[in-house]
């Protein structure tokens, strides 16, 4: 499969290309399990997206992300005003570099989007990481909260309480509040924040608006 779409755009620093999925990322894909036949999207409505970021050293870097088209060009718009914030993240690698494990992606604290799976607690629905259309970020700092308080990372305990109290720190800055920054430029663009959700909190989860 060809190259679809490649971009570059280095002016302020910020870099990104947009592929196809090509014939080794396919492979990656179905080797690292975290797309397979019978998914709900084709491999043909993904794109494979490098972006620049800074990570938690303040070293500038390319990381990795497959998303739907569809949502593909407001990844990008909105990974390139994170970096012209200097919005932190730990690093940012395909699931299929944990084998398909959502656990373990998490465990690296690792940003990441598709992922061919069912929600979290229901298995006959598939969720929207299935689709490309959500994005989990900095999930040890933002982490996935249940009904009950329960946190199931023990490296997460002690971002239970959401405030930013060192700013200079990385992992602080990580910190995903509803008033900051990068949650109005997610919104900003169409995607729903799990922060904002009733009963669980899901604070390291965006999604795309169907």
């Amino acid at each position: 499969m060809i190259i679809i779409l490649t971009y570059q755009l280095i002016a302020d620093g910020y870099v990104y290309k947009v592929f196809g999925i090509t014939p080794n990322i396919k492979k990656r894909m179905i080797k690292g399990n975290s797309w397979r036949y019978g998914c709900p999207v084709p491999l043909q409505d993904l794109r494979y997206l490098q972006i620049a970021y800074w990570d938690f050293n303040g070293s500038s870097k390319v990381g990795e992300l497959i998303v739907h088209k569809d949502v593909a060009k407001s990844i990008i718009d909105i990974f390139h005003k994170l970096y012209d914030i200097k919005y932190p993240i730990r690093e940012m690698r395909l699931v299929s570099d944990f084998k398909g494990s959502d656990w373990r992606s998490i465990e690296a604290d690792n940003t990441s989007a598709l992922n061919c799976r069912k929600i979290t607690g229901n298995k006959n629905k598939w969720s929207n990481h299935a689709y490309g259309k959500a994005i989990d970020i900095n999930p040890i700092e933002n982490p996935y909260i249940s009904k009950t308080g329960y946190i199931s990372h023990k490296k997460s305990l002690r971002y239970r309480k959401r405030i930013h109290q060192k700013k200079h720190i990385a992992q602080d800055r990580a910190i995903i509040l509803k008033y900051d920054q990068i949650t109005k430029i997610f919104k900003s663009y169409g995607w729903r924040w799990g922060g904002d959700w009733k009963y669980i909190k899901d604070f390291q989860h965006f999604e795309f608006k169907k």
